[in-house]
């Protein structure tokens, strides 16, 4: 049986930059992929580029960046939770986690990938990861799907040791580069310095095309 994928995450390009590549060879091989973003990232602090890109505006390019961007990545089935940038850990989690989880029965997931809570730094990623733990919690544990977080807080290594799992993602670098390229307001600075760093292959951005690093979580 084919994979059935869910992705949690709350702003447009967290799905890219995290594990657009592991998207791309998830859809490469069949499976179904629902995205559920929690926001449109409309606190965002790229602007300027487009120059039509303002406060009033972003909401709505960023809308049209994601939708670009989940082309890209073969992601066919993008939900809008509608929640506010920046504000997200003050929504009602109980109401959060419900919707969640009517999500995963829905399209009966067997994969869900979120950030780890505590180890992913901004107020918004902790909120919704742990409303993903708090929904998948509901479902008895031989049943449950299979959990990735991704980390990156200064110091998840330390804590809970190097991930688990590692994707090759170098076959479907050009997929990924594509989806941060449509994610456009929010990239434009980091693939310029890309294009001066193209032959350093310690670079920030070449590293996110070569690998993508997460640990299955494990329920306590």
């Amino acid at each position: 049986m084919k994979p059935r994928v869910l992705l949690v995450f709350p702003h447009p390009d967290d799905e890219t930059f995290s594990l657009g590549g592991t998207i791309i060879m998830h859809a490469q091989a069949g499976a179904t992929i629902t995205y559920l973003c929690g926001t449109l990232g409309e606190m965002g602090r790229q602007m300027g580029s487009p120059i039509t890109a303002n406060r009033e505006t972003l909401p709505q390019i960023r809308k049209r960046e994601l939708q670009e961007a989940c082309r890209h990545l073969g992601i066919t089935d993008l939900r809008l939770l509608g929640y506010h940038d920046k504000t997200v850990e003050f929504e009602d989690r109980q109401a959060m986690a419900d919707r969640i989880f009517q999500v995963v029965q829905e399209i009966q997931a067997t994969v869900v990938y979120t950030y780890y809570p505590g180890h992913s730094v901004h107020p918004d990623h902790e909120a919704m990861a742990e409303a993903t733990i708090e929904a998948l919690q509901r479902i008895p544990l031989n049943e449950r799907p299979t959990l990735y977080c991704v980390a990156f807080s200064s110091n998840h290594l330390q804590v809970l040791g190097e991930p688990d799992v590692v994707v090759d993602i170098a076959h479907v670098a050009d997929g990924k580069l594509n989806a941060i390229k449509a994610h456009y307001t929010q990239s434009a600075r980091t693939l310029e310095k890309y294009l001066e760093d193209a032959n350093n292959p310690n670079a920030e951005l070449s590293r996110f095309l070569k690998t993508e690093r997460y640990y299955t979580y494990r329920w306590t």
